[in-house]
């Protein structure tokens, strides 16, 4: 997000690349203790034990190599790759990492008084002594850089038409007037944007400066992702995204990391970077208490480390920002007043503020050279004594920068004055110069390579000598004065589901071409899916577009969230028709189809509007027909769950592909609206199984003879009014008492007739869980787009009197309520439904919530509406809420830190455990904020609408609120082992086995088609299904993703470079729960998965591991063990839990 100097900048993750390979052995943490013994006694001690000692050296570490980096200068530096490790035991994996630092041990330790430091208000006042660097000079490195969002106040097509486009064309220019100048670039799809416009000339000339190593590409995905809301999935894919383009382009690939305004940063962007071949990261906007903690100790920079990594395979080197912003009042020094005089783009005839201090800077010349330079180099020696090195990182930019020559001469040409000055006075012990991030990084890993820095007693790292290492994340987000950025985690809901929809569809579709091209005979049936490529293009850019900072975080202003709402609308309609046409293939209705011809099928779903609810399409086949539903599943292992249709009559018969009856139940479809709760539709359910990554054809089928038809539900109403006449053909009565209940083999739910919310469930073992639905609303006078402010506890707003209607049926059974609220509009209506499918299935665990919401009109003004459930669950207010759809984070309510503070993202998934192992875990589809501020209470925010503007450069509050659903799966669990004590516990808990599949099952739904026109049910056609997988892959065992990188180079591809890519994750689950699962789990992951015989029909060449990114083939450099690339050659291979690994694969038929 861009804002304006005044109120600060933000920060974001910084990260290492190279597409060359080291050769050098993991370097060993350094034993001081003896080394300093045996170096301070060499001369005393005999030769025999010197060379006992040689002896055990070189048994121990191997012969030493030299750690040399190549120079600055060079391309691409090489890493270091981890040398072989011996696999970790289950019960040292389990203890999780061991680490210096824990940002839960940071969050006990910190008061949060919020004290005024002086000139550096959320610091102390620096100072140093001045002998500092007597024995190692000062060595500044000043980063020229401009944050160039893409879409917050404008368009990402507004800025680079306004902006983006012409700072491009000022970087190639300036930079190449004087070799001594550098810059740092970071968003591929303003670049990719730019290259399509730009001139062979300046292509050359940016790709020289590349090269030469004055221009560095960091990070290079497709934007600066969010790290709260934004999906490992997408993530993954932005990434890759840009990473690859530029290969393609330029021939190089990211080292360093560069996150400067993301709002906290996730460990999983740790992981995934590493995974990809970067070394190093960089990180900005942490809370201001927490950066002040690390600065004091100087632990800015340090070792990221996974919470489960007993092995320290994930270790990625951390640059922290230390002050409040990313422009240049924030980056020279503590002293903001002194460092805004050193923004010469701020002199006047700028278009730029001037310095809100009072003191503008002046050019430089012989005149005031020496004060000025003194001046600087004062802030850069008090910033060095917050890090412990002697190399120092000063960022030179803002958001939008260097849009004109003038603008970049007056920055480039004082400031070497400035360093010319520095640089020939010895007597200063700095040496001060523009560089890339490149050049501070290899710096930085010289000097501690040459001067141990590590403290006594502190665990380090292998990966680099001289830092203490972190585990955990940097939520939640404070930027001044305890005003906590949690609002993002919830702010426009409708476009965070719309996100995850086309995820979903982009991963479908990836995998129908993938088995498009893998069963292709010849070149006629490549045409489909190398058509589509462009689309295809168009869809992941999409995807990764609404990735960035203010896309997915609803942090945009109104027209930019129409923009990309667009963009993915546009996208899903391409996505779904080419899905449409691939089943037909696959199925072998049509083997000869173009990107041209028009489909047989049409989703089940219409999306009539970017910013409209999909509606089902109802199928209607006359007297004697048959419509086909084909179901295509995107998961790994067989589906055998209950589905469901509309259809305008509920005189309707299911039968399957081999035309054999199916038995059905048909329901009324609800909808919200109090005068006309029923939409006079009908919802027609019944079990379906779909073989893993597979199709299956079912038929809705009118006037068929010899089959039973949908079984019809029994309505039950409770009402005030009379006004709920009962619909036909359907069986109604009225409910009686208090209380109602709905129940299935497994689990009974009862309700509170009046307010229509749950209140608890009870087991077939005879125990009870208390739910305790609640709906409330906060009052927040101060939130907008980022910030969360309530004033008070949020206050009920359900009352009795509201309409509840329940229907029961053999495979599903509903609660529907439309409730009576204390704002005469009612802002959400709800149903809770319960299955009966096959026995065990994981459906049957499952309670379904499905709420629809309309905070909609001024009675809504500054209102932020929650769900609460308060459950009789003693978590000590601890709960579990994931990371990116990844990994699980511990939770821990403070009472030092306000409400607001205590919210934290929930993308997928927030549970709570108490001392008894009983847990409550809630898994949604999209991604929202989550609380647990009292004892066995969990609540979870679903939408806001805000008149304000919260003071960090949107300019707008958040008032387009739509109408939407939202989706929870809730699943009670009780442990049948032995589990641990959250409290005492401050390692995250994993997800049981089910647990895991549920999400899945909700993340990844079945796509469903229908059949255009209906088929006379005389003439049955012959059964129709697909299923590419030889089994069902192991439980925990998830395909991420498999695909076709580049779909439209796919014909011209040489057979030895393998076209394909399957990505695998091993999900790490709590085995205290359930070992199968509960549900229809037959094997998990712990033994090898073979690739050469997982596809039916298909044989597997030239299987090869590869990086997340898909650009380094040296798997030990990413981390893994050695045998990982091994394996994949050979066929089987075992992923060890929490890891995600690639392979790139030829497939034939």
């Amino acid at each position: 997000m861009a804002f304006s100097s005044r109120r600060g900048g933000w920060a974001h993750s910084l990260l290492p690349s190279s597409n060359s390979k080291s050769k050098l052995p993991r370097k060993a943490r350094k034993r001081t203790f003896f080394k300093d013994f045996f170096l301070a006694n060499f001369f005393t001690i005999g030769l025999s034990l010197s060379l006992i000692f040689l002896l055990f050296i070189t048994f121990r570490y191997g012969v030493p190599k030299p750690l040399a980096f190549k120079s600055s200068n060079s391309r691409l530096p090489k890493l270091r790759k981890q040398g072989p490790r011996k696999p970790i035991s289950p019960e040292v994996a389990g203890s999780g990492a061991a680490v210096d630092i824990t940002t839960k041990d940071l969050y006990d330790k910190i008061e949060f008084l919020d004290k005024d430091g002086g000139p550096w208000k959320q610091g102390w006042v620096v100072n140093y002594k001045g002998n500092e660097w007597d024995s190692e000079k000062l060595k500044i490195f000043v980063v020229p850089h401009s944050h160039n969002d893409p879409g917050w106040k404008l368009t990402v097509e507004e800025y680079y038409d306004r902006q983006s486009r012409h700072i491009l064309d000022t970087i190639v220019e300036t930079l190449s007037k004087d070799a001594r100048r550098k810059f740092i670039w970071e968003e591929m799809s303003y670049l990719e944007r730019w290259w399509r416009d730009a001139s062979d000339t300046r292509k050359e000339a940016f790709t020289n400066l590349v090269k030469n190593g004055q221009l560095e590409i960091v990070g290079g995905g497709w934007v600066m992702n969010d790290e709260a809301n934004s999906h490992y999935f997408a993530i993954i894919e932005q990434i890759t995204e840009g990473n690859m383009w530029l290969n393609d382009t330029i021939g190089v690939v990211p080292k360093n990391s560069w996150a400067i305004d993301p709002f906290g940063y996730s460990p999983t962007m740790a992981y995934l970077l590493r995974r990809m071949g970067f070394e190093n990261m960089l990180i900005q906007r942490t809370h201001y208490e927490l950066k002040k903690e690390l600065s004091w100790h100087k632990n800015l920079e340090y070792i990221w480390r996974q919470s489960w990594d007993a092995e320290e395979s994930t270790d990625i080197f951390v640059h922290m920002m230390p002050f409040y912003s990313y422009d240049v009042p924030h980056t020279c020094g503590p002293e903001p007043a002194i460092c805004c005089q050193f923004d010469f783009a701020r002199m006047r005839g700028f278009m730029y503020e001037l310095c809100p201090w009072g003191q503008h800077p002046v050019e430089t010349n012989q005149e005031n050279v020496q004060e000025r330079a003194l001046k600087l180099l004062d802030q850069y020696k008090k910033k060095s004594t917050l890090y412990r090195t002697n190399t120092l990182l000063v960022p030179l930019g803002d958001d939008f920068r260097y849009i004109s020559i003038d603008e970049a001469e007056a920055q480039f040409r004082n400031y070497q004055l400035l360093f010319d000055y520095i640089n020939s006075n010895p007597s200063l012990n700095a040496e001060a110069k523009f560089g890339t991030l490149e050049d501070y990084f290899h710096t930085l890993r010289e000097e501690a390579d040459r001067i141990n820095y590590s403290r006594p007693g502190e665990i380090g790292s292998g990966q680099v000598g001289g830092f203490p290492s972190l585990s955990g994340d940097f939520f939640t987000y404070a930027d001044r004065q305890h005003d906590y950025w949690s609002g993002y985690y919830v702010s426009r809901p409708f476009f965070k589901a719309v996100d995850r929809v086309l995820e979903q569809t982009l991963r479908a579709t990836e995998m129908l071409i993938a088995l498009l091209l893998g069963h292709c005979h010849r070149a006629q049936c490549e045409r489909l899916p190398t058509g589509f490529a462009y689309k295809l293009t168009a869809a992941r850019r999409n995807l990764a577009l609404f990735q960035h900072h203010d896309g997915v975080t609803g942090t945009a202003k109104d027209h930019v969230v129409e923009d990309y709402g667009t963009r993915m609308h546009t996208s899903l309609q391409d996505l779904q028709i080419f899905m449409s046409k691939a089943i037909e293939v696959l199925l072998g209705i049509r083997h000869e189809k173009s990107d041209q011809t028009t489909a047989q099928f049409e989703p089940a779903q219409l999306r009539s509007k970017y910013d409209i609810q999909p509606t089902h399409r109802a199928i209607s086949p006359p007297e004697g027909s048959a419509q086909s539903v084909v179901f295509f599943n995107p998961l790994e292992q067989t589906r055998n769950e209950v589905v469901m249709v509309v259809v305008n009559r509920p005189d309707v018969t299911v039968l399957a592909s081999n035309w054999t009856c199916v038995k059905s139940q048909v329901s009324p479809e609800w909808q919200h609206d109090k005068s006309k709760i029923f939409t006079g539709r009908h919802r027609v359910h019944w079990k379906a199984s779909v073989p893993a990554m597979g199709l299956e054809t079912y038929y809705i089928a009118v006037g068929y003879v010899g089959c039973e038809k949908a079984k019809q539900a029994k309505l039950k109403f409770a009402t005030k009014s009379n006004h709920l006449p009962c619909p036909a053909p359907y069986a109604c009565s009225k409910l009686e008492g208090d209380t109602a209940e709905i129940q299935n083999r497994h689990q009974t739910l009862t309700f509170d007739v009046k307010l229509g919310l749950l209140q608890k469930i009870s087991h077939k073992d005879g125990s009870q869980s208390v739910v305790g639905e609640d709906i409330s609303m906060y009052s927040s006078w101060g939130s907008g787009a980022y910030l969360f402010k309530p004033t008070g506890d949020a206050q009920p707003i359900i009352k009795s009197g509201g309409q509840m209607v329940i229907s029961e049926g053999p495979l599903m059974q509903e609660v529907f309520s439309y409730p009576k609220t204390t704002v005469e509009k009612t802002p959400i209506s709800h149903s809770t439904r319960i299955y009966n499918g096959e026995k065990n299935s994981i459906q049957e665990f499952v309670v379904e919530k499905e709420y629809h919401v309309e905070l909609i009109g001024q009675d809504f003004n500054d209102k932020e509406l929650i769900v609460r459930y308060k459950t009789d669950i003693d978590n000590k207010r601890i709960f579990y809420s994931d990371l990116n759809g990844f990994q699980m984070s511990r939770r821990e309510t403070y009472d030092k830190i306000p409400l607001q503070g205590n919210y934290y993202p929930m993308p997928s998934l927030a549970f709570m455990q108490g001392s008894n192992g009983q847990r409550f875990s809630v898994h949604t589809r999209q991604s929202l904020g989550a609380a647990s501020l009292k004892n066995g209470w969990l609540e979870i925010m679903l939408d806001r609408r805000l008149l304000r503007d919260d003071e960090r450069g949107l300019g707008q509050g958040v008032m387009d609120n739509r109408p939407m659903n939202v989706v929870f799966h809730i699943l009670v669990e009780s442990n049948i082992s032995s589990t641990s004590n959250p409290v005492s516990n401050p390692l995250p808990l994993d997800p049981s086995l089910l647990s895991h599949s549920v999400g899945a099952h909700l993340n990844y739904p079945l796509h469903a088609f229908i059949a255009k026109k209906p088929q006379e049910t005389a003439v049955q056609q012959p059964s129709r299904s697909f299923s590419p997988l030889t089994a069902s892959l192991p439980c925990d065992l998830h395909v991420v993703t498999f695909k076709v990188p580049r779909p439209s180079k796919y014909p011209l591809q040489p057979p030895e470079d393998p076209r394909f890519v399957l990505m695998l994750q091993r999900r790490k689950w709590d085995s205290s729960y359930c070992r199968k699962g509960r549900s229809q789990c037959t094997r998990i992951a712990d033994e090898p998965v073979n690739l050469f015989s997982m596809f039916k029909g298909l044989t597997v060449l030239n299987a090869r591991a590869t990086s997340l990114n898909l650009l380094h083939e040296d798997t030990e450099m990413l981390g893994y063990s050695e045998k990982v690339g091994e394996a994949a050659q050979e066929g089987p291979v075992l992923i060890s839990p929490m890891e995600i690994q690639a392979y790139k694969l030829e497939l034939r038929p």
